[in-house]
């Protein structure tokens, strides 16, 4: 099932790219939850965590290790960051494609409110 993830890979819908490679896309929530919120997606499907297998290993290290290098590039590695992936109705997950959200540019505070 097609996502909004999905068309903005296919490049059906406009968005706020800020990185993008043959496997990993990453672009600007167009409801930022923080004044830096960055989604960090990869280009197959996966709907879930649940979904991953060992195939992803890589891919899934490769998210998490961009979302750090835009953290650096946006000038949040000394005060500090957060990396944020849902699973499910539940865990808050809305959109059902895996993706990592950055958040900065303010105090993040736990539990997240």
């Amino acid at each position: 099932m097609a996502t909004i993830f999905n068309k903005i890979i296919n490049k059906e819908i406009p968005a706020d790219i800020v990185y993008e490679d043959d496997e990993i896309l990453a672009f600007k929530d167009i409801e930022p939850q923080a004044p830096i919120h960055i989604l960090v997606i990869p280009k197959i499907e996966i709907a879930t965590l649940n979904e991953l297998s060992d195939e992803h290993e890589l891919l899934t290290g490769k998210i998490i290790h961009r979302a750090s290098l835009i953290a650096k590039e946006m000038g949040l590695s000394e005060d500090g960051y957060r990396l944020v992936i849902n699973c499910n109705k539940n865990g808050g997950q809305a959109v059902y494609h895996l993706h990592c959200h950055l958040l900065g540019g303010r105090a993040m505070q736990w539990p997240p409110g």
